[in-house]
C-alpha cells in the first residue's frame, strides 16, 4: 500500500502526520474538565471545521496550521481554566480570516455567541494608512467586543502566547516588533486581567528576542545559583512547614522564582547588580481551608512564619482585606532569615491561588466573589466610556487604555467611609472625576483627611477625602497635567471640546461679518485657505483663534482677492524640509537600509536626541511627519512605542564601519563622596586619548552623590572603555550610559 505524500514537501508522511494531529487533539479534550457530552461534542465539531478549512497550510517552521490551533486552545483549557465555547473558539479562530470560512457558516454552525467571538478576534483588513497602525486599530477593535464577551481577550492572549513561544521561526525584524508589541500592550493587558503567569512568560519572551544578551546573562546567573537557592529554601521553609502540620493544616509550600524579564526591572529601575536583587524567589504557603475561614486562617499562618522570623513593618500587603481591582487576593510579607536575607512570604487560600494564576477566567467558577466582579465590571465600564467617544482614533484610544492598565493601586475613601480603587500617582482631580463627571467638571479643591489641599494633591494609600465644588469652577488646559487616568482625561478633554466649540461659533460669526464686510465669498475653500496661511490644524482652531482677538482680520485685505476667493500668491516657495510622502516615495521597499555616513537617496535623516546612538550601537530608522528620518538605538526609551505603534514607519540602519566623527555621549556616575573624587575623574577623562569633556554636574546628597558627564567619543567601544576606567575609582559604586533629554516623537 503506498503512503499519501503532499507533493509540496515529498518528505512529509501525511499518514503520520494525521496520527499526530488527532493525537494533539486527544490531548487537548483530555485537558478539558468537567466536560459533559455536549462540550464534547461542540469542540469535536470546531476541530474538524478548523482541520478542513486549515488542510493546506503550514506554518513558517513547515508544520501543518492546525497544529497553532490546537495550541492555542490547549492553553485556553489548561493555563486558564476556561470552557467548551472558549476552547471552541480558539480552535476557529483564524478560520474567517484565513479561509473560505464566513461568520456567517461559523453563526450557523455554532450559534450567535461563537459568532460575536470570533468576529472580536478577526482583524479588519489591512488597508494601509498612514495615519493609523493597523496593529492599533485590531487592539482597539478586540477591545470594542470586551464588554460582549471577556473570552475574546482571553483567546486572543493564548493566541499571542503561542505566536510568542513560536517567534524563533520569524525574521528578527519581524521578532522585534512583535515582541514589542506585546511588551507595550499584551503583557499590561494580561497584567490588568489578573493572568500572572502569562504576564510574566509574555515579558519574559519579549524580552529574549528584545535583549537576547540580557536575557541569557540573568537566565545563566538563576541556573548557577540554583543548587544554593534550593538549599537556602529547604532549610527556611523546615520550621515552618513543621509548626503548619502541627496545627493541622492542609496545605502546600511551593518555591516561586522571580522571572528573568521582572529581575531585569528590579536590576534597571533600582539600578543594581544580578546579586544585590534581593527578592529572586518568594515562597507561597497555600492553604486548603472553607471560604468562611480564608481570612482568619492566612493571618495565623502569618503569625505562625513571623514567629520564626523577623518581618519588615513597611512591607507588609493585605490584599485579602481589599483585593487588588483586578481580583488578586494574598497576604505578603517580607522576612529576615538567619543567614541575613530578606524572603518575600505568599499566604494564600487555594481559591485565591486559582484565581492568582487563571486571572477572571476562574472568577467564573468561583460566582460568591461579587466584589472582585463589580470592581471589574466598573473596568469594562470605563473602557466602553472609551469606545463610545467619537473624537478618539485607534492610536490615541490605544495609549489611552494603556493608562487604564495600571498595575499598581492606592484605596481611598469617600467621606461616608465607601473605598475607591485609583490607580498610583492618582491626584484630586482623578478622585472626583471617578465619582461623577459633574462633580469633576465643578471641582476646586477637597479636603484630606480634613486638610484643605489643591487639585495637584497625589493621593496616598488610606486618604479619605471631601471635595469640594463651586458652580463657577469649569475645566482648563492645565488640568490634563495633573490628572493620571483614562476616564478623567477624557471628560476634561470633552468638556475642553465643548467650550472650544462655543467660542468657535462666536469666532465664525466675527469672520462671517468681516468676509461679508470685504465682499469675501464664505465658502469652504476661503476657509482651507485661511488654515494653510496662519498654519492652523482646523477651522475650529481658527475661529476660536478669530473669537480671542489673536488674528488681525484687518489683514485679510493684503491677500490677493479675485471674484471673492483668496488667490495664492504667484511665487511659492517650496519648503526645505522633506516630507513624509516624499521619503515614501523615495524608499525602494522596506529591505531598504541607511548606512549611516553615507547618503541615503536624498532622504535626510539624524541622529535622534532622546537616545544619541554611538557606533557600534544596534540601531534602527524611523520615518518622522517632517524632520526626516531618524536612527534611535535598539534600547532607546522610545524604542518600544515606535516598533509596537508605528512598525510601517521602521527602517533598518547600520553603521558604516569606518566612520570616525565625534558624538556626544553621557555617563551617570553615582557612589560615596570622597575628597578629590571629582579631580580624579576629570584627570581620567584628560588622560584618555581623543576624549574631550562638554559638560560635568555633581550633586552630594548625605554623603551619596550623582554625577553626570557629557563627553565626545567616537564609538561605544570607545565609551566603555572610558566607563572601565571610572569603575576602578575609589567611591564609585555605579557607571552607566545616560539617555539625554527626552525628545517629543513626530
Amino acid at each position: 500500500m503506498s503512503q499519501a505524500v503532499d507533493p509540496r514537501f515529498p518528505d512529509i508522511d501525511l499518514e503520520k502526520e494525521r496520527k499526530e494531529i488527532l493525537n494533539a487533539f486527544r490531548g487537548l479534550l483530555r485537558s478539558v474538565k468537567n466536560r459533559n457530552r455536549e462540550d464534547t461534542r461542540m469542540i469535536r465539531k470546531a476541530f474538524d471545521v478548523a482541520v478542513e478549512a486549515h488542510k493546506d497550510m503550514r506554518r513558517k517552521s513547515g508544520e501543518p496550521y492546525i497544529y497553532h490551533p490546537i495550541a492555542v486552545a490547549r492553553i485556553c483549557s489548561e493555563e486558564m481554566g476556561l470552557g467548551a465555547t472558549a476552547i471552541a473558539c480558539a480552535l476557529l479562530h483564524d478560520t474567517v480570516e484565513d479561509t473560505y470560512i464566513t461568520l456567517q457558516d461559523v453563526e450557523d454552525l455554532f450559534g450567535k455567541k461563537v459568532r460575536i467571538i470570533i468576529d472580536g478576534l478577526t482583524k479588519i483588513p489591512e488597508v494601509f494608512d498612514e495615519n493609523a497602525s493597523i496593529q492599533a486599530e485590531n487592539f482597539r477593535k478586540m477591545i470594542l467586543t470586551i464588554s460582549d464577551d471577556l473570552r475574546v481577550v482571553l483567546v486572543k492572549l493564548a493566541d499571542r502566547l503561542h505566536n510568542m513561544r513560536t517567534l524563533g521561526s520569524m525574521r528578527p525584524d519581524k521578532q522585534l516588533k512583535i515582541a514589542s508589541e506585546t511588551k507595550f500592550l499584551y503583557a499590561p493587558l494580561a497584567h490588568r486581567l489578573g493572568l500572572y503567569s502569562i504576564k510574566s512568560e509574555l515579558e519574559d519572551l519579549a524580552l529574549m528576542y528584545s535583549e537576547p544578551d540580557t536575557y541569557s546573562a540573568i537566565e545563566e546567573k538563576l541556573k548557577s545559583s540554583k543548587d544554593a537557592r534550593n538549599r537556602f529554601i529547604r532549610r527556611f521553609v523546615q520550621p515552618v512547614k513543621e509548626a503548619l502540620l502541627h496545627e493541622g493544616y492542609v496545605f502546600d509550600i511551593k518555591a516561586r522564582t522571580k522571572s528573568i524579564s521582572s529581575i531585569h526591572r528590579k536590576m534597571t529601575s533600582k539600578d543594581v547588580p544580578f546579586e544585590e536583587v534581593y527578592d529572586v524567589f518568594a515562597i507561597r504557603i497555600i492553604v486548603d481551608t472553607p471560604l468562611e475561614l480564608e481570612k482568619p486562617d492566612c493571618w495565623r499562618i502569618y503569625s505562625i512564619v513571623t514567629d520564626f522570623y523577623q518581618p519588615s513593618p513597611d512591607r507588609l500587603r493585605d490584599w485579602i482585606s481589599t483585593p487588588r481591582a483586578n481580583g488578586y487576593e494574598s497576604l505578603h510579607t517580607t522576612v529576615m532569615s538567619p543567614q541575613g536575607k530578606w524572603v518575600e512570604v505568599q499566604i494564600r487560600s487555594k481559591r485565591m491561588d486559582e484565581i492568582a494564576e487563571k486571572g477572571l477566567a476562574a472568577h467564573y467558577k468561583y460566582k460568591e466573589s461579587n466584589s472582585e466582579e463589580s470592581k471589574f465590571d466598573r473596568w469594562i465600564a470605563e473602557v466602553r466610556e472609551l469606545l463610545e467617544n467619537p473624537d478618539l482614533n485607534a492610536m490615541d484610544f490605544v495609549n489611552e487604555f494603556k493608562l487604564n492598565l495600571f498595575n499598581d493601586e492606592i484605596y481611598v475613601f469617600t467621606p461616608r467611609g465607601e473605598l475607591r480603587v485609583l490607580p498610583t500617582g492618582s491626584t484630586i482631580l482623578d478622585f472626583a472625576y471617578d465619582i461623577h463627571t459633574d462633580i469633576g467638571d465643578k471641582c476646586i479643591g477637597a479636603k484630606v483627611n480634613n486638610r484643605l489641599v489643591p487639585l495637584s494633591y497625589q493621593l496616598q494609600n488610606g486618604d479619605q477625602l471631601e471635595i469640594i465644588t463651586s458652580v463657577k469652577q469649569k475645566p482648563n488646559e492645565e488640568w490634563l497635567r495633573f490628572v493620571v487616568t483614562a476616564r478623567a482625561k477624557q471628560k476634561i478633554k470633552s468638556s475642553l471640546n465643548e467650550e472650544k466649540k462655543l467660542i468657535a461659533q462666536d469666532g465664525k460669526e466675527i469672520l462671517e461679518r468681516k468676509f461679508k464686510q470685504y465682499n469675501i465669498r464664505f465658502v469652504s475653500e476661503n476657509i482651507s485657505f485661511l488654515e494653510k496661511h496662519y498654519g492652523l490644524g482646523s477651522a475650529t482652531d481658527l475661529y476660536v483663534r478669530i473669537a480671542k482677538g489673536k488674528i488681525e482680520l484687518s489683514k485679510l485685505r493684503d491677500i490677493d482677492i479675485e471674484h471673492g476667493m483668496f488667490q495664492l500668491p504667484k511665487k511659492t516657495n517650496v519648503p526645505k524640509e522633506k516630507h513624509e510622502k516624499e521619503i515614501y516615495t523615495k524608499l525602494g521597499s522596506k529591505d531598504d537600509t541607511i548606512i549611516i555616513g553615507e547618503d541615503f537617496k536624498n532622504i535626510q535623516y539624524q541622529l535622534a536626541k532622546c537616545c544619541n546612538p554611538l557606533p557600534g550601537d544596534k540601531v534602527f530608522g524611523f520615518i518622522t511627519i517632517n524632520e526626516g528620518i531618524k536612527i534611535h538605538r535598539y534600547n532607546c526609551p522610545n524604542a518600544e512605542h515606535l516598533m509596537s505603534k508605528m512598525a510601517y514607519r521602521c527602517i533598518k540602519a547600520r553603521w558604516k564601519s569606518q566612520e570616525l566623527i565625534e558624538r556626544i555621549a553621557a555617563i551617570r556616575i553615582s557612589g560615596i563622596d570622597t575628597l578629590g573624587l571629582v579631580n580624579k575623574l576629570t584627570e581620567i577623562i584628560s588622560n584618555q586619548h581623543n576624549v574631550n569633556m562638554k559638560s560635568i554636574s555633581f550633586e552630594t546628597d548625605d554623603g551619596i552623590f550623582e554625577g553626570k558627564i557629557k563627553v565626545l567619543v567616537y564609538d561605544t567601544e570607545h565609551l566603555e572603555q572610558l566607563m572601565r576606567k571610572f569603575e576602578q575609582v575609589e567611591g564609585v559604586k555605579s557607571v552607566s550610559r545616560w539617555d539625554t533629554d527626552e525628545e517629543l516623537i513626530h
